[in-house]
């Protein structure tokens, strides 16, 4: 079941003055939304939405939605590797900021290419604290990536981000790197990533 629709993606993003690429067969909208009702709290839930819209080779618009993460697991936010604290994805569009390649060198992923934005956050309190202040930006290795595991898909963020955007199914990762692969061959490896909260989304 569809949470949103193509149309209020590509509103929502040209609202922001954000790109939406209409430019042929296989220009790739890559877009996460952060969910909202969660108020930051650490659910370690994949309960936010990453979409992928474009033309395909008929010219007809495709639209998909897949359940995932944009914000690290609990285990991460509780153990921080870095001492600036653990990385939440600060929302904006990031032109050009992935290519395909390798996942920890484990399997074919979006692997960030130029720097992000990130909140960091580590004073463990059960909240992500998105404070301005506490923004860094570069490349810290925020990926597109699957978790592993179970076939209807991972339940629980635990180790599976520690900043990265995830896919909670590995089917759906599959699919959504189908596309990107046929995408890189028209348009070269690069792709954008644009994140955005739920509140954010135009209505119908």
């Amino acid at each position: 079941m569809q949470i949103f629709t193509r149309g209020q993606i590509q509103d929502t993003l040209e609202g922001k003055g954000y790109k939406y690429f209409t430019g042929g067969h296989y220009d790739v909208n890559i877009v996460g939304i952060r969910n909202s009702s969660t108020n930051n709290e650490i659910t370690n839930k994949f309960d936010d939405t990453l979409t992928l819209s474009y033309k395909d080779s008929n010219d007809e618009w495709q639209y998909h939605e897949y359940k995932c993460t944009t914000d690290p697991g609990k285990h991460w936010a509780e153990n921080i590797m870095n001492e600036s604290g653990v990385a939440i994805l600060k929302p904006g569009q990031y032109r050009g900021s992935h290519k395909l390649g390798l996942h920890q060198g484990k399997y074919e992923a979006l692997r960030q290419k130029s720097p992000l934005k990130v909140y960091r956050d580590k004073n463990k309190d059960g909240n992500y604290d998105m404070i301005e202040e506490n923004v860094q930006e570069g490349i810290f290795g925020i990926n597109i990536h699957k978790a592993g595991g179970r076939v209807n898909g991972s339940t629980q963020i635990d180790k599976w981000s520690a900043g990265c955007q995830v896919f909670s199914k590995e089917s759906d990762f599959n699919e959504f790197m189908d596309v990107c692969r046929k995408a890189s061959d028209i348009w070269g490896n690069s792709f954008t990533y644009t994140l955005v909260d739920s509140s954010d989304i135009c209505e119908i």
